[in-house]
């Protein structure tokens, strides 16, 4: 795969009752890059990540993952490439065990049985939930959750993950490892978030979605502290550049 790259060009999507998602959006990743994908409720930011995922396809417009177009004859192709963590954990926990469920991607793939346990053992590691390699994915916390449904794409080692409002549900202590988690991928990364200061945090670059179009692109501290932007994309700044109640100062 050539630079990781991602990119939508004039991409456009409807979905089946005429509601339009998308209306032309364009942009380009690149590898290594943290980019938070923000917005308000039916901006696009789900549409968008469903589009790379090819769970969906553009009705018009293209979307590229590493070398491949996004259609149906390539997603072999780019869901090696792209691995998703969907926004509620209970989507991709299905197994008896942790352990089945972590090495469930790799043994589909026709791994060897010693490499699809070395798999999981690490990926597993990585998240810091070895020790729950046992248990039912019906009994772990949310935090637990999450940090397993990373750790089930993790075990595929793909070159870009992209994560659907990651910190939603979790306590302030999962929400702090999700983000120390999100920090250590080193390779590309996608996040699509309401929660600004998680994406000021693990993200270098923003992307605003609005109405269906990118409405900003830039490095996240310059767009999360355009106040006016933020206000005509229905957003509110990060809790840490907002006025202090009391005395009116900035964060």
């Amino acid at each position: 795969m050539s630079h990781h790259l991602v990119s939508l060009a004039d991409v456009h999507f409807r979905y089946p009752d005429g509601t339009p998602a998308l209306r032309g959006a364009s942009f380009t990743l690149h590898h290594g890059e943290s980019v938070g994908l923000v917005g308000a409720n039916g901006a696009g930011k789900s549409t968008v990540l469903l589009l790379l995922a090819g769970v969906i396809f553009a009705e018009r417009g293209s979307v590229r993952v590493g070398d491949w177009p996004v259609t149906p004859a390539t997603l072999a192709h780019v869901r090696r490439a792209l691995g998703m963590v969907f926004q509620d954990p209970d989507d991709q926990l299905f197994l008896p065990t942790v352990e089945d469920d972590v090495a469930f991607g790799p043994a589909n793939l026709g791994l060897p049985p010693e490499e699809v346990r070395e798999r999981a053992e690490a990926a597993l590691t990585r998240v810091g939930a070895l020790h729950l390699r046992r248990r039912p994915p019906h009994r772990l916390s949310g935090g637990e959750k999450r940090a397993v449904a990373i750790a089930t794409v993790l075990a595929m080692r793909p070159d870009i993950l992209v994560m659907d409002e990651p910190s939603s549900h979790l306590d302030p202590a999962g929400r702090r490892a999700l983000i120390d988690q999100l920090r250590a991928f080193e390779h590309t990364k996608i996040v699509a978030s309401h929660d600004l200061d998680l994406v000021q945090d693990v993200c270098r670059r923003t992307i605003v979605l609005d109405g269906g179009t990118v409405a900003a692109d830039g490095p996240t501290g310059e767009v999360l502290a355009g106040r006016d932007l933020l206000s005509r994309a229905r957003l509110e700044p990060p809790l840490r550049v907002q006025a202090c109640p009391r005395c009116g100062s900035g964060g």
